[in-house]
């Protein structure tokens, strides 16, 4: 059974995905991914040149600037970055077909339009002042919280492409016991 966790920024996603995978079967993440991919050189010479930049220690912070000056450079980055991810996300259901259940956290999984891959989808919603919180808690700034979030879907979209919802505002005991009440439906 192949599960997807999605969410809006800061929503509370790779907490959750972390506790329902919790021994229960391997999983996928599409931020881990994408850290990968600013490590590989290939990648970073593809957006250097993509985005006219200098290759040194501020390269990602570079990247930032460039879309918070234009939005339109958000666009431009993601179309490098989907492709591979899914690849990656692919192989990786290849790799584990045979497991009982296999996870995914993908934050854009409903405007990527990957619902076909999943037999369950599981939305993570949180409030807007609480996700702001928790991202710049993370070391992240309000501006590009905004461009960020204004780029997703509505939360209220979202979730009607999604068999499970769990609001995510109170704390983390009660999270688990959401989570570990859907799963119980397919274990």
């Amino acid at each position: 059974m192949k599960i997807g966790l999605t969410g809006s920024l800061a929503s509370g996603k790779t907490t959750a995905s972390k506790i329902i995978s919790s021994r229960r079967g391997p999983l996928f993440s599409a931020d881990k991914e994408v850290k990968k991919l600013y490590t590989q050189k290939f990648f970073k010479n593809l957006i250097v040149k993509k985005f006219k930049l200098q290759l040194d220690k501020s390269f990602k912070k570079e990247i930032k600037k460039k879309i918070l000056q234009k939005k339109k450079n958000l666009r431009k980055l993601e179309k490098i970055i989907h492709p591979l991810v899914r690849r990656e996300m692919l192989k990786f259901l290849k790799k584990n077909r045979k497991k009982k259940f296999l996870f995914f956290e993908i934050p854009l999984l409903i405007e990527s339009k990957l619902q076909k891959y999943f037999d369950v989808t599981i939305f993570i919603k949180s409030k807007n002042s609480l996700r702001l919180k928790r991202y710049i808690s993370r070391g992240g700034n309000i501006k590009l919280f905004s461009i960020l979030d204004k780029h997703q879907l509505k939360d209220s979209k979202k979730m009607k492409f999604c068999d499970h919802i769990i609001v995510n505002n109170k704390s983390l005991s009660i999270l688990k016991k959401k989570l570990s009440n859907i799963i119980n439906l397919y274990e």
